[in-house]
């Protein structure tokens, strides 16, 4: 991720659906809260808050969507999104970018 890019915000736990759109304010850096690993951290500004969240059984069943690598690689904290999908998420959720 680059500074400026705009990415899906993604609740993994409980709710698994995207759920916002926000913008890397800075990018990928070591972890200062990590104890062990290779772990970083990327910090995002919210740009929106998306009109309908978009749940992974949707994703996982949407022709556009069903090659997203969410749906082969769920225990990743971020995963690329190509533009076409970023922009079937976003008509899935009804929303449209500022």
């Amino acid at each position: 991720m680059k500074k400026g890019d705009l990415v899906l915000f993604y609740h993994s736990v409980t709710e698994k659906h995207v759920v916002g759109i926000a913008r890397v304010a800075k990018e990928a850096y070591p972890d200062p809260t990590a104890t062990e690993g290779d772990w970083a951290s990327v910090d995002l500004v919210p740009v929106r808050t998306l009109k309908k969240p978009v749940g992974l059984e949707l994703i996982k069943t949407d022709s556009a969507l069903r090659n997203m690598p969410l749906i082969k690689q769920t225990r990743l904290s971020v995963v690329p999104v190509n533009q076409a999908q970023f922009q079937r998420v976003l008509k899935l959720a009804n929303t449209s970018l500022p």
